[in-house]
């Protein structure tokens, strides 16, 4: 494993809070319980070239639970896509970062999202495509666990399997809570492995999903089902707010709300205490 990832992953947690934080507002749980994912993803995974976004057979990240759009930004700023003051323009006037990717406004997004359940369904057609054209490409996709409560995850996912998609490998940010609650408590989706290899999926089961080492096994793992003809689904036990200590004793109220500057200043702090 490249030993730089857990600093990669420091620096962007630190980015997405400081993005939120000028803004004032956002969904700063959910964004901070896939900062390792995206740090894994960009930084030793996937095949993408910020010089070239547009790079045939390069691999895709579709982010269907959109409302992480400002890590995938803070991910794509620090890969090189565009230069990092940018973020600070987060889901302003004039902005090219709006709060939810758009793949029309944004250099390295490839798929607009956030109506939760249609990401997950374009990263299969993605994924298909990419069969199709035999161009090497994989397709990852992040959906979020409360997201798999819509019934067109299950759509695509069980056409995914039905085409072998093999080149194709979900998450699930299985972090617990959405915006009214627990996922338990308002819907509960569990057992989610067991549900997602019923569909006819290759399933990892991550349980420390906010562990750069341990998301980086999975995905070599997953990577290596490449031929199995079965697309894998890694559910990422994460927690919501993770490394911010304000955030994450919020629980479900953390899923989008105001930032005080005094809690992103003692935030800020403590990571960089631990660099």
């Amino acid at each position: 494993m490249n030993t730089n990832l857990k600093d990669v992953a420091r620096d962007i947690r630190c980015d997405v809070i400081e993005m939120i934080a000028r803004l004032g507002v956002g969904h700063i749980g959910g964004c901070l319980s896939v900062v390792e994912l995206l740090t894994v993803l960009y930084f030793e995974a996937m095949n993408v070239d910020p010089r070239n976004p547009n790079l045939e057979g390069r691999d895709r990240f579709i982010c269907s639970k959109g409302h992480a759009g400002p890590t995938v930004y803070a991910a794509l700023a620090k890969k090189g896509f565009f230069e990092r003051e940018r973020l600070w323009t987060l889901n302003q006037g004039g902005t090219k970062l709006p709060s939810h990717c758009n793949m029309r406004l944004t250099p390295g997004i490839d798929m607009t999202t956030g109506s939760l359940g249609q990401g997950f369904s374009c990263a299969v057609g993605a994924a298909l495509g990419a069969k199709i054209a035999k161009d090497g490409a994989r397709v990852y996709a992040l959906v979020g666990d409360g997201e798999c409560q819509e019934g067109q995850i299950w759509e695509a996912a069980m056409f995914a399997a039905a085409k072998k998609l093999d080149n194709f490998i979900g998450f699930v940010d299985a972090n617990r809570f959405q915006i009214d609650g627990t996922v338990e408590e308002v819907n509960n989706v569990e057992p989610l492995a067991e549900k997602w290899a019923a569909f006819g999926w290759r399933v990892i089961d991550v349980a420390q999903g906010n562990d750069v080492e341990a998301v980086s096994a999975a995905v070599r793992e997953a990577k290596a089902n490449l031929g199995c003809g079965q697309p894998t689904m890694v559910i990422l036990r994460t927690v919501k707010g993770c490394g911010m200590k304000w955030a994450e004793d919020l629980g479900a109220a953390n899923h989008n709300t105001a930032v005080p500057r005094e809690e992103a200043e003692a935030a800020l702090r403590a990571l960089r205490e631990e660099a």
